[in-house]
């Protein structure tokens, strides 16, 4: 299957195409959260950056805006196809065969493809009337992310709910960031209706260069919600039993928290509100404690 494998990867976009994704391993421009940093452990990297590049370009057709929906979701079945039968999209076959070796390859692949029921949301367009909603879409979209890099560590079933709140936090916290853009490019507006309709707010209001008082209003009470996601991710860090990992949640967890606060005194309509490099190098410095301090 090695051959086979680097057959396959021969087809995809070298390092030095412009269309190659961004190395996972660097925080890259724009890149909050990496999904693999190079605190993960040096033999689970291939894995990791074969299931973010997949990752990558589901997203890239669920995003496309000259793919009618039809073909949106014909490419995705290729996906799909590529990891059940290992005969489709090629990023698809490449990470079903770096999983086919793992203890837990069934659990890393099941991953994938749940990942895939959000991309196709994504293709058709979805509304989110309420958080219960969103909060569905996020278990499709965030969560398996999470759960993968679990897996792949042979983490144990007590880290899975505080990881999933988590990966949802960061999930909204990343749309909140770009609601303008998710608006005007995608037609696409990650905010619960009926907090819009009880602030007295509409999506059109996310057209506005600035933050009304209804549409700063709604993007708080979402900001408590994902406040109250972080506290119950809390234990996290302290349930991960390898090093490296543990400290990506850690660093992870206290980037969120940062970009929650960031988010909640700034204007996201206004620009793009990130962690600062500060943020960055405090995370970085309680990344390394964890790494080192035993789990309690």
């Amino acid at each position: 299957e090695g051959s086979r494998m680097e057959a396959v990867a021969e087809r995809l976009p070298r390092a030095s195409d412009d269309r190659a994704a961004p190395d996972p391993l660097d925080f890259a421009p724009g890149e909050n959260f990496p999904v693999a940093s190079r605190l993960i452990r040096r033999d689970l990297r291939p894995a990791v950056m074969a299931f973010y590049r997949y990752a990558r370009a589901a997203d890239d057709v669920a995003d496309h805006p000259g793919l009618s929906v039809s073909s949106k979701l014909d490419r995705l079945g290729e996906f799909e196809a590529g990891l059940v039968e290992g005969a489709g999209d090629d990023h698809a076959v490449v990470l079903r065969l770096t999983l086919a070796a793992h203890p837990r390859g069934r659990e890393l692949n099941r991953c994938a493809l749940t990942l895939l029921g959000a991309f196709r949301q994504d293709a058709r367009g979805a509304d989110y009337p309420d958080w219960e909603t969103l909060r569905a879409y996020c278990a499709m979209s965030a969560d398996p992310v999470g759960r993968f890099l679990l897996h792949l560590h042979e983490e144990g079933p007590e880290t899975h709910s505080s990881s999933d709140a988590l990966c949802t936090a960061l999930q909204v916290l990343n749309h909140l960031q770009d609601i303008r853009p998710d608006r005007e490019a995608l037609g696409r507006v990650y905010l619960p209706g009926t907090w819009l309709a009880d602030a007295g707010a509409t999506p059109a209001d996310l057209s506005s260069p600035y933050l009304s008082d209804a549409i700063r209003m709604a993007i708080h009470r979402t900001l408590d919600a994902c406040d109250a996601l972080l506290r119950e991710a809390g234990p996290l860090s302290g349930l991960i039993r390898s090093r490296g990992l543990r400290a990506q949640a850690a660093a992870t967890l206290f980037l969120a928290r940062r970009l929650s606060a960031r988010l909640r005194r700034g204007d996201p309509l206004a620009g793009r509100i990130r962690p600062s490099r500060s943020d960055f190098a405090l995370a970085g410095g309680l990344g390394v404690w964890r790494a080192v301090r035993r789990p309690s």
